[in-house]
């Protein structure tokens, strides 16, 4: 699950990083390019040594350079991070987005409620967070089962905690 609990030794604070799933690995970026240049620069070697090389080869060059920058821009809106802080005092949950801004939200965990709506919403198992006047989404990227599954992890950690 692209979401991770990280223990602090005792029952009385916990946090939690959320982040996108990422499909394709740095590595397999990589391969993936040079697949793509190969595989376009192949039809070339027919041309070999000709006129017609120098015609085609910008072309195939911006090809490969679209499909690098697509790559990466995809790769730039993904770079989101969510942490979530637990403790008996404060609930905290700090979204760094891609662009580097950063939104916070606070509350008293004993007011907090962490709402699932199932449909009527942008997505199926909606996941939100309420408090001091406030609702926040939490994980927008995560799936629909690791949205109820994240849920229910949420309301036992933040029932430990009251």
């Amino acid at each position: 699950m692209p979401y991770e609990w990280i223990e602090t030794g005792d029952d009385t604070r916990a946090e939690l990083h959320l982040w996108p799933y990422r499909s394709l690995p740095r590595k397999g970026f990589v391969l993936f390019i040079a697949v793509t240049a190969t595989l376009l620069a192949l039809p070339l070697v027919a041309v070999l040594g000709t006129v017609i090389l120098w015609g085609l080869l910008p072309f195939i060059g911006l090809a490969v350079a679209g499909v690098w920058w697509a790559l990466s821009h995809s790769y730039r809106q993904g770079e989101i991070l969510e942490l979530l802080s637990l403790s008996h005092e404060r609930i905290s949950l700090v979204r760094h987005a891609p662009d580097g801004t950063e939104q916070r939200w606070e509350a008293n965990p004993y007011w907090v409620a962490v709402r699932l709506y199932p449909t009527g919403t942008k997505v199926p198992n909606y996941l939100t967070l309420k408090g001091e006047g406030r609702e926040v989404e939490l994980g927008a990227f995560l799936s629909e089962k690791e949205r109820v599954t994240l849920a229910d992890e949420l309301e036992e950690r933040l029932a430990k905690l009251r």
